[in-house]
């Protein structure tokens, strides 16, 4: 590994004229809670994690020292500390954390855990698939899965709620079976996003929990069950395609990682092992469908609390389309519909928490951490510091049109619904273009309400950040 170095545009910071309070545990310069305090915060932060971290902050400010079993952790909330754990220096910064390894026990060494030469290997060989020239199929994708989302409100009947989560996994499903893997998911859909939601509610609670994790506990024979359900939906997708056959110009992800297993049991180098065909499958049906299908569900509840915002989306929608479904040459004409996905991703960015443990000594934000130190980065926070954003928990998608602050974004570290650096996520621009256009296809001629008597749904913070108890909305002709 190269050396690494300290940010010169960040020096340490001089010694306080006295110790931490918490110096002694953590050995870091920054202030934080005692241990006794986060033994005393635990069912807190199982509950409710977002607002445990909203107290740190507000407590400690934006770099919080903790200790915990496995070492000290740094919570870093300053732009400038973001963009130098993620993009500046992202070499001295590796996934070995708890977060990552709880995921692994569904995913295994897919694209969203590895690090090094595995995750370059696996990179190159699924890369191709998210070339720019992809994103029309996405664009044919998303047409069809808003027309479903349409028909399932049809279904219920007029005036009648549906719950939009569900719905949006759902039609998000559908639209990675048929972009990136050339399937159609339909027939295993509740199976397959019922098996997701169930090992993701495990894997979090694994990950909070002081219980060894060869206990045959409740929870990890449920993690099991979904797991074992995924496993055969992975092996009758990959059984389906051998059968079908392979083509020499078929570019979609399940074509390029069989292709590379092929490769690899002819000696080549770059192959994949079987299994990693597996992993790589479910990694991308999770980082697929669930992230983009929290996004959208977030989108149309924010809409349907703010009556200006969807108004002036009406008329970009009643402008470009006249009432038709969009396509793929609609995207660059919808720039209200872009900036409401963006600020609905700033206030419930899908990735809600970032961790990295660091590999080697380094200086983030002024503040010297030693290999070895668990650097925790929350968008949830970054993109709510009001430094950053004034106001920054209303609702304003004209903060992304053209009078925004152009240095706004991954590269500066204030924006990172998607990451940053050279692990930005590999399906951004896929994700952003179905987003655009399952909500135009839903709004371009519907407005999407909350049922009578009905609050904004209170958020549960899983892997991704999803509606507690589910969201209904109506959606109503206009």
């Amino acid at each position: 590994m190269d050396p690494v170095t300290a940010d010169p545009a960040t020096p340490a910071r001089p010694a306080p004229p006295g110790p931490r309070r918490n110096a002694r545990y953590t050995g870091l310069d920054a202030d934080g809670p005692l241990p006794l305090d986060m033994l005393r915060a635990v069912p807190a932060i199982r509950r409710d994690p977002l607002t445990f971290l909203e107290g740190l902050v507000a407590r400690h400010g934006d770099l919080v020292a903790f200790p915990m079993p496995r070492g000290q952790v740094l919570l870093v909330n300053t732009p400038d500390g973001a963009r130098r754990v993620l993009v500046d220096n992202a070499r001295a910064y590796g996934k070995a954390t708890v977060q990552y390894g709880a995921l692994s026990l569904v995913t295994g060494a897919g694209l969203l855990t590895t690090d090094g030469e595995v995750w370059r290997r696996h990179r190159r060989v699924v890369q191709p698939a998210f070339h720019p020239r992809s994103l029309e199929a996405v664009a044919q994708a998303a047409g069809t899965a808003a027309q479903r989302m349409r028909a399932e409100w049809d279904a219920a009947g007029p005036g009648r709620a549906v719950d939009a989560d569900a719905a949006a996994m759902r039609a998000m499903l559908e639209v990675v079976g048929r972009t990136l893997f050339a399937a159609d998911l339909r027939p295993v859909g509740e199976r397959v996003v019922g098996a997701v939601d169930a090992a993701l509610h495990a894997v979090v609670r694994t990950a909070a929990s002081p219980v060894p994790g060869w206990l045959p506990t409740p929870r990890r024979r449920r993690l099991r069950r979904a797991v074992a359900t995924l496993d055969a939906v992975c092996a009758d997708l990959v059984a389906q395609r051998r059968a079908r056959g392979v083509g020499p110009d078929d570019g979609d992800v399940l074509a390029l990682l069989l292709a590379a297993v092929d490769a690899g049991e002819a000696g080549a180098d770059g192959g994949l092992a079987p299994r990693e065909v597996r992993d790589e499958i479910l990694t991308l049906v999770i980082a697929g469908h669930e992230t983009v299908a929290s996004s959208l569900t977030w989108t149309l509840d924010l809409l349907a609390g703010s009556p200006g915002v969807q108004a002036r989306l009406h008329a970009e929608l009643d402008a470009v389309l006249a009432g038709r479904a969009p396509g793929w040459d609609d995207v660059a004409h919808l720039p209200y519909t872009r900036a409401v996905v963006d600020e609905a991703l700033r206030l419930y960015p899908p990735a809600w928490v970032i961790t990295r443990r660091a590999l080697a000594d380094d200086v983030v934000s002024g503040v010297a951490i030693p290999a070895g130190t668990l650097v925790v980065l929350s968008p949830w926070l970054l993109h709510r510091r009001p430094q950053s954003w004034p106001d920054p928990r209303r609702f304003d998608p004209g903060r992304f049109l053209g009078d925004a602050p152009p240095s706004r974004g991954p590269a500066r570290g204030d924006y990172v619904p998607f990451g940053a650096g050279p692990r930005l996520c590999i399906g951004r621009d896929m994700a952003v273009v179905e987003s655009v256009l399952v909500l135009a296809g839903l709004l371009r001629d519907r407005t999407v309400t909350r049922p009578d008597g009905v609050s904004p749904p209170s958020v549960d913070a899983l892997v991704t950040l999803r509606p507690r108890g589910g969201l209904p909305l109506r959606l109503t002709p206009r």
